[in-house]
């Protein structure tokens, strides 16, 4: 009776020692994929943060290029007023002209 409790006790022994190894290599796969999470999350961050910096260089170029096309729409603005402007001119001369040539021919 004595050799078969010590027989059950060593095999429980066994059993625990076994199931601790297998544990141990449980919690090393454990801790290589937590490193392996670590890695990827890292990487992550880092191509969230090259996104973001990609982000504000596009928005800087788009403020740049509203400033110019701005300014060119400004340009065009005064280029039609000094084009109205001439052409008002124009026909001002265009009469004046005419009624110089009207008098001319009444005489």
């Amino acid at each position: 009776m004595k050799k078969m409790i010590l027989g059950l006790c060593m095999m429980s022994v066994l059993a625990i020692g076994i199931g601790g190894c297998a544990t141990q290599k449980d919690l090393e796969a454990v801790q290589a994929r937590e490193k392996a999470i670590a890695a990827k999350a890292d990487q992550a961050a880092q191509d969230a943060e090259d996104a973001r910096m990609a982000a504000d260089e596009a928005i800087e170029k788009a403020n740049v290029a509203i400033e110019r096309a701005e300014e060119a729409e400004q340009r065009a603005i005064e280029r039609e007023r000094i084009a109205a402007e001439k052409e008002r001119m124009a026909e001002e001369k265009a009469k004046e002209a005419d009624e110089m040539f009207k008098k001319s021919m009444k005489k």
